[in-house]
């Protein structure tokens, strides 16, 4: 589906779905001695992503983003980027973040309604 002349974007990811996702995280990041930090952006991107609506010219939803990443995907990208985390004493995470989006950009679709 190619955006046509007034078509938008609208996100309904909410509030509460944003602190519950947090509070998990949270605990993922203490169990797991800060390792789930390296699929973290993955899912903290990802929700919004797919809470997104396409929009046609009347506000009416048309279609709704989806984002196709498996388990399997983020875990091969984390463990490459979580090496070279490590060798460069973590200046990569903050690219790290960069190359996620991309990623998750590139396997977004649309899903008409």
């Amino acid at each position: 589906m190619i955006l046509g002349s007034g078509q938008r974007f609208r996100c309904d990811f909410g509030f509460a779905e944003a602190l519950g996702q947090l509070l998990i995280w949270v605990l993922l990041t203490i169990v797991t001695f800060g390792l789930a930090l390296f699929v973290l952006p993955y899912y903290f991107l990802k929700a919004p992503i797919n809470k997104t609506y396409v929009l046609d010219s009347q506000g009416n939803a048309v279609a709704r983003l989806f984002v196709e990443v498996g388990f399997a995907d983020i875990l091969g990208h984390a463990i490459i980027w979580l090496v070279l985390t490590i060798l460069t004493l973590g200046l990569a995470y903050f690219l790290y973040w960069q190359f996620v989006v991309k990623r998750l950009m590139n396997a977004t679709v649309t899903v008409p309604l």
